[in-house]
């Protein structure tokens, strides 16, 4: 069985939108601004500071959380494990979305990091 997804329409405007916001685990916790990126209608995100109270850290010690998207607040399931193959297409999907010369920088960093890289993240309906 596949893994639900968000509605196309869902999809679409989180993929037009630079920042998501997002609150990882079940707390009451503020939401914070991630970059975000679509790839064939999967939603992904990547954490560039790695700090260890992080939004990452809490998707990995409880994949629920919220996001604010398409003028909505919708919960969400984060699945931490992807795919190399999965990662390449989400370096492709930074490097074609941030393009502009402050982010380049953020860009290759999170395509050149292993531990960035592995931050990758896929937000699903919950």
């Amino acid at each position: 069985m596949a893994a639900r997804r968000f509605s196309k329409a869902v999809a679409t405007a989180i993929a037009k939108d630079k920042i998501l916001g997002v609150r990882a685990g079940s707390g009451d916790h503020r939401f914070i601004g991630v970059w975000v990126v679509v790839v064939d209608g999967r939603v992904f995100i990547r954490s560039w500071g790695l700090k260890r109270a992080g939004w990452y850290e809490a998707f990995m010690n409880e994949p629920v959380g919220r996001i604010q998207a398409a003028g909505r607040e919708l919960r969400v399931r984060a699945v931490t494990q992807t795919s190399e193959r999965t990662k390449a297409a989400v370096d492709e999907a930074y490097a074609a979305k941030y393009t502009t010369p402050g982010a380049i920088k953020y860009v290759k960093g999170f395509a050149r990091s292993k531990r960035r890289r592995d931050t990758t993240t896929e937000l699903l309906p919950a």
